[in-house]
């Protein structure tokens, strides 16, 4: 079965870390770009972050430019997301998505999503 499993979310403090998987069965992911996304309530889904197939990162959030960093471990067929200094703002399910080839900026463009994991950030 083809599909995207993420993991790694929970609940932290302002300023906390946490770091999230997204592995992928039943394909590789060393021909594909991976994006994360996250939606927060009664907002639009959001691209943040990708990773091209060749390890070129792009980040489509300004708000997460030098807190966020992402990564991938083609043995391991996944890639993570590296969240630091995490705010209240923060809060939102994230979202792993894959697609052949560079990254894309819109969701309609990729072919693979993981279910998403809630990552809260309070006090």
């Amino acid at each position: 079965q083809v599909q995207l499993v993420e993991s790694g979310g929970g609940l932290v403090q302002p300023g906390g870390s946490l770091r999230l998987s997204c592995v992928a069965a039943g394909f590789t992911l060393d021909y594909y770009a991976v994006n994360w996304f996250r939606q927060a309530p009664g907002k639009e889904r959001e691209g943040i972050l990708c990773i091209s197939s060749s390890d070129t990162s792009t980040y489509y959030a300004n708000s997460v430019k030098g807190r966020f960093t992402i990564s991938r471990d083609n043995a391991k067929n996944t890639v993570y997301l590296q969240m630091n200094s995490l705010k209240p703002e923060d809060t939102a399910v994230y979202y792993c998505a894959a697609r052949i080839g560079n990254c894309r900026t819109s969701n309609t463009e990729y072919t693979y999503w993981g279910q998403g994991t809630q990552v809260t950030v309070s006090s």
